[in-house]
């Protein structure tokens, strides 16, 4: 049985953060130290981002005063306030219920074998906010899905949890090889930015960005010429060594993100070991990985640009080429992190790269607290 991948669709906010104007707001925050201005221009002179997206309009419009409640920047005094939790929940509501539904009709569009009336499950991704009836209602509802339209929220496991979504939907379809499962992930990261003196505060505001993205998933009968991706297999590996690291946690001001900067070195030790068990069923991949050319049989790598310095250091535990972390850094220096939105860019960048060819094999891969490694291994179908 084949599973597919089609209508792989992404949308950022229309609200641009040039990465050099956001630095300087931050850095002119009363109440950074000296050390705490430092690590602002440092963290975001090296992210490697130009520029992010987000739904919070009022800081792309900092020189104005609308006339509107502003109630994440004072453009009179330059000041970054600090709302509730609450009050930053209840725009994520608004805002990524809207951009569920768009991202639903997205992926639609953009293939010609389903249609609304065919889905048979919806699974929804998020990390950066929570209600009820959540986002998996809303998709049903505003597409017109069918009554019994089987839904599931994955939420609050972080960037990698794309991956995951797209394992359970491969694994619905093969229970079900009637199955069309619609995976939506939307994620608002700048509704938690903050100033701080705290260094891994400081790192998450200069890379998180908002975004999200959508695909089809199924075992029915796909046209040839549709692109897409096949699902072969996926697998689930922690870094032993990396719970403390990276987590993510509920204050009273927004969510709070733990990101160490000892992250990328303890990928850089187990990426390796992480990946064994998604090439071991296939002798060529497995040999190619214990002998280091894993990068020569495969061609094409969606790595999830989690910061510049993770990609630095997966390119080279696994001796990748710069062409191939092409798309992460493309990725990364447009869209920022967008959580686990982002790998669904990536595999997007690689699917209409020229470069691209059907029969080509990908390795997907997204990191998240635990330090949990993810990773899928596809083939290009359909270019």
């Amino acid at each position: 049985m084949t599973v597919t991948l089609t209508g792989l669709a992404t949308i950022v906010p229309p609200t641009v953060l040039h990465q050099d104007e956001v630095r300087d707001v931050f850095a002119a925050q009363e109440g950074l130290t000296r050390l705490g201005q430092r690590l602002v221009r440092t963290s975001f002179g090296v992210s490697g981002i130009e520029r992010r997206h987000t739904v919070l309009t009022e800081l792309g419009d900092r020189s104005s005063d609308s006339g509107d409640e502003r109630v994440f920047y004072d453009p009179q005094t330059g000041e970054l306030k600090s709302p509730g939790t609450k009050v930053r929940n209840e725009i994520y509501a608004e805002e990524a219920g809207r951009l569920y539904v768009e991202l639903g009709r997205a992926a639609l569009a953009r293939q010609e074998e389903f249609a609304a009336a065919d889905v048979t499950h919806v699974i929804t991704v998020s990390c950066t906010g929570f209600y009820a009836p959540g986002p998996d209602f809303v998709v049903a509802r505003d597409l017109g899905l069918p009554a019994g339209v089987q839904r599931f929220h994955l939420g609050f496991m972080g960037c990698y949890a794309s991956l995951p979504a797209l394992r359970l939907a491969e694994q619905l379809c093969r229970a079900d090889p009637e199955a069309v499962v619609l995976v939506i992930s939307v994620e608002l990261c700048t509704l938690h930015l903050r100033t701080s003196n705290d260094p891994d505060t400081i790192i998450a505001t200069s890379l998180f960005a908002d975004g999200g993205g959508a695909a089809l998933v199924s075992a029915r009968p796909v046209g040839a010429d549709e692109p897409g991706f096949e699902l072969d297999r996926f697998a689930s590996r922690v870094a032993p060594d990396g719970e403390d690291d990276m987590a993510w946690r509920i204050g009273d001001h927004g969510f709070e993100m733990v990101l160490s900067n000892a992250v990328p070195a303890i990928l850089g030790r187990h990426v390796t070991d992480a990946v064994r068990p998604l090439l071991a069923p296939d002798p060529e991949l497995a040999r190619a990985l214990d002998e280091r050319t894993a990068g020569a049989v495969v061609p094409h790598w969606a790595v999830h640009p989690g910061g510049r310095s993770i990609l630095d250091k997966v390119e080279t535990a696994l001796e990748l080429s710069e062409a191939q972390l092409l798309p992460a850094r493309a990725t990364l220096r447009d869209f920022g992190n967008m959580s686990s939105a982002t790998v669904l860019f990536v595999l997007r960048h690689i699917l209409d790269s020229p470069a691209a060819a059907s029969g080509d094999r990908v390795i997907a891969m997204a990191f998240g607290p635990g330090i949990t490694v993810e990773s899928a291994l596809l083939t290009i179908r359909g270019t």
